[in-house]
């Protein structure tokens, strides 16, 4: 039984938690496909986005979740709200709380922004993105994807490639595939990539190639140029030729390996078009299993 009040991170969350939010997407997962078997089990719960930077993926497939399961999911538009007079995070939280909003799902610029949040208010807080902290259910649907795949994670090698100084994805990522026994190693140029990393239990490497080797996955990160404070490379060509996944790249990982990233892709930059699109591509059914996986999360902590 999940008993958490909030899903913040998954750096606290314990090995039985993630594999019962997976287990839960797997039951979710026909309802995308099937309108018969979607239900109103959450007509009772109130969801509410509040989405302080942009998104496509993360929160729309919020809002489908919420409709599959029958809640009612409204979007608190940032640009249009009380935000624009000065009104802080913690009081737009307190009057949404005082509404009987049940879950908040935010997505914010500052890291701990939804920790913060979760404490002044007793609906339930889902962390869709705190700065440059974590993104936990991109990673657990990256997680689910694996799994889908591959069976399981002990013994895995997943490589992530890109800019993984200001990647939340990364982060979370790192704490939910070393909690279930697979190898991570971290990849890019060494101003993206900060040996520090590596007292999370994983490697780091500039060598592109010895760390695609014999790989079982490899992911892709968008390159962040919003947060960088100033230029960690000298220019996007030369990033895609020293750091893109292209087809030869590809090539030294095992040759069923999954290629993933949470996208937005910029194409030609991460990745080769050949390599988006080719075969060993899962990046759409990302999409797809981001949805099941927020669905298992809004029934979970729907029922608490």
């Amino acid at each position: 039984m999940f008993e958490r009040k909030d899903l913040l991170g998954l750096r606290d969350l314990s090995k039985q938690e993630i594999m019962e939010i997976l287990n839960t997407a797997s039951e979710m997962k026909a309802k995308i496909d099937n309108p018969a078997l979607r239900d109103d089990s959450l007509k009772h719960t109130s969801v509410v986005t509040l989405f302080y930077e942009n998104s496509t993926r993360t929160k729309m497939s919020f809002m489908m979740a919420g409709e599959y399961l029958g809640a009612q999911i409204n979007d608190l538009g940032i640009a249009t709200s009380s935000v624009n007079k000065g009104e802080s995070l913690i009081a737009t939280g307190m009057n949404l709380d005082q509404m009987g909003i049940n879950i908040m799902i935010m997505r914010h610029q500052m890291t701990g922004a939804s920790h913060l949040l979760a404490k002044n208010v007793n609906a339930s807080v889902i962390n869709a993105g705190d700065g440059t902290n974590e993104h936990p259910t991109q990673a657990l649907l990256d997680l689910y994807t694996m799994r889908e795949h591959l069976g399981g994670f002990e013994g895995l090698k997943v490589t992530i490639i890109g800019d993984i100084t200001h990647s939340r994805v990364a982060r979370s990522n790192v704490f939910g595939l070393t909690k279930l026994g697979a190898e991570v190693v971290l990849a890019g140029p060494s101003t993206l990539v900060s040996d520090s990393m590596q007292s999370l239990g994983v490697k780091t490497t500039s060598d592109i190639k010895a760390a695609v080797a014999d790989a079982d996955v490899v992911m892709g990160l968008r390159i962040q140029l919003e947060r960088q404070k100033a230029v960690a490379f000298p220019s996007l060509s030369e990033y895609s030729r020293l750091f893109g996944v292209n087809e030869a790249v590809l090539k030294y990982a095992k040759k069923d390996a999954l290629v993933m990233h949470p996208g937005p892709v910029n194409r030609g930059v991460e990745m080769s078009e050949e390599v988006i699109d080719g075969k060993q591509s899962v990046i759409y059914a990302q999409a797809k299993n981001g949805v099941a996986v927020r669905m298992a999360l809004l029934k979970l902590l729907g029922q608490n």
